[in-house]
């Protein structure tokens, strides 16, 4: 059973209908929650993904011992980037956001195609896409097992080539305050859906491998307790809970507001969310480490979160730095 819908209460109720039923599915939710795919495990076709080992889709994989790894990039001029960023610190300045994830479309040449791209990859989350799009991602968006919920958002990003990287990353004020931000919006987030809400690991750095360089991320641990048989609304918890906070920012619907005026263009599925549903748990990640193709072109989405604190060159460069694929 496949349902591709545009009303977001149409999405909800089936989300739910295979939650009650206890019916194992995959399902993608696209950032602005018009275009919602949800999947019978058993019918899913031309969609393959890896979350956290368990792997799941039917699609021809092949995968190269030496792959080409070679990726150019032709990101937005300084110049206009400048002019968003501004325009975004006078929304900072009037108290309409205090952090906004400011996202952009590169073009890019890379000598993989999706599929060898996603056969090639290291990731938490991977997942290929209609050849539509292929996605790396190292954030967890929420992972429901044994009546818990639990959320880790990823804010703060650093070369690790860089002298006492890890040391500067935690002693970056910026970062630091963008971290607290983000934290707390999940823990309000996760509020909502569940009880008992507590951070449980606060600030612990992950290393993500790519093919010219390791980055540092920092990341949190956040943990809520869901009622018995939570899985009857799992849509409506769903509904609840997005857009992400970590790639959204804060307050949340203000924000959302204010991306849309800045870039112009709809997100889709970069972004959103995908997860699995397996009847008894879930285990979902935000769509970020985003490719896609439009007419035979690949551009790669990424992104940075913004505040008052923000160097406009340091974020220019992050969204940069962020546009690789994970093969080391």
């Amino acid at each position: 059973m496949t349902k591709q819908v545009g009303d977001s209460i149409f999405w909800v109720d089936q989300l739910n209908d295979f939650g009650r039923r206890r019916q194992p599915c995959f399902f993608i939710i696209d950032f602005e929650m018009k275009h919602v795919q949800i999947v019978a495990f058993e019918n899913m076709q031309d969609i393959y993904l890896n979350f956290n080992g368990k792997e799941l889709g039917q699609f021809p994989l092949a995968h190269s011992k030496n792959p080409p790894t070679s990726l150019t990039k032709f990101p937005i001029d300084y110049r206009n980037y400048l002019g968003q960023f501004m325009t975004l610190q006078q929304h900072i300045k009037y108290g309409n956001t205090f952090l906004l994830n400011l996202t952009h479309k590169t073009p890019i040449t890379c000598a993989l195609s999706l599929s060898e791209i996603f056969s090639n990859t290291t990731a938490k989350y991977k997942l290929l896409y209609k050849d539509e799009f292929v996605m790396f991602s190292p954030e967890c968006f929420v992972k429901i097992k044994e009546d818990q919920i639990f959320s880790y958002p990823m804010k703060g990003t650093i070369n690790a080539d860089v002298p006492n990287a890890r040391e500067i990353l935690l002693a970056d004020t910026k970062e630091m305050a963008e971290h607290y931000t983000i934290v707390d919006l999940i823990r309000n987030d996760l509020s909502q859906v569940s009880k008992k809400v507590s951070v449980t690991k606060f600030r612990y750095i992950d290393e993500i491998k790519t093919s010219d360089s390791t980055l540092l991320q920092v990341s949190s641990e956040i943990k809520g307790d869901l009622g018995v048989d939570w899985q009857d609304q799992l849509g409506s918890l769903f509904h609840k809970l997005l857009p992400a906070g970590s790639i959204s920012g804060a307050p949340k619907d203000k924000t959302v507001n204010i991306i849309k005026e800045l870039e112009l263009i709809d997100r889709g599925f970069y972004t959103g969310v995908a997860g699995i549903f397996d009847g008894v748990s879930v285990d979902s990640a935000v769509c970020i480490r985003f490719i896609e193709k439009e007419a035979g072109q690949l551009f790669f989405r990424s992104g940075c979160g913004i505040t008052s604190m923000s160097n406009p060159e340091l974020e220019y460069q992050e969204m940069i730095d962020k546009i690789y694929v994970p093969i080391a």
